[in-house]
């Protein structure tokens, strides 16, 4: 019998979510390297070779052995088109914690594509990582986002001071939570 995998690739009607591999490192350079991509992900530098998008590959494949993941976002369709990435980071498996993160290609922003793939990324988390509680840190800044988590039903837990130090400045992110007895959309 085979043990129930914690990051499973994942449906929805108009994407496919499949863990990082290595034909994902043009797209994973592409973009990572695009600043409007990036503009509110203070914890990276803009990837400025292929090196980088290599490294972040190596770092995120074999997620059932390291208990962290991201998942390429395809828009299903004849030219089965990666548009994003999610995935969960500093899984707490004692208190049933992790935290998620997102990003999106802009030319897709607002057409409801991260909001469908986070309902069953989220979905995921509590199954099959049975998670109790998962966190999301945004910029300030970053109203979309914030609207985003907000739809979800994570609660805005106030400002997690000096979160990252990115390009010498301090950056201050809202602290979002989400408890899966709160959950509504599964």
């Amino acid at each position: 019998m085979s043990k129930q995998k914690k990051f499973p690739n994942i449906e929805t009607d108009r994407l496919l979510l499949r863990n990082v591999n290595d034909e994902d490192v043009d797209f994973i350079y592409k973009h990572f390297s695009d600043e409007r991509v990036c503009e509110f992900l203070y914890d990276e530098e803009l990837f400025t070779n292929r090196n980088d998008a290599i490294n972040f590959v190596k770092w995120n494949k074999n997620p059932e052995e390291k208990g962290y993941n991201r998942w390429v976002i395809i828009k299903k369709g004849a030219k089965q088109e990666p548009i994003g990435t999610c995935g969960y980071d500093n899984w707490d498996r004692m208190n049933n914690i992790a935290e998620i993160g997102y990003d999106l290609w802009h030319e897709y922003w607002g057409q409801g594509y991260m909001k469908e793939a986070l309902i069953r990324a989220i979905e995921s988390g509590f199954k099959h990582m049975n998670l109790n509680r998962i966190n999301a840190y945004v910029a300030l800044e970053n109203d979309n986002s914030i609207k985003l988590l907000e739809k979800l039903g994570f609660v805005n837990e106030g400002v997690y001071r000096d979160k990252h130090l990115f390009r010498g400045s301090y950056y201050d992110h809202y602290s979002f939570s989400l408890l899966k007895r709160d959950w509504k959309h599964s």
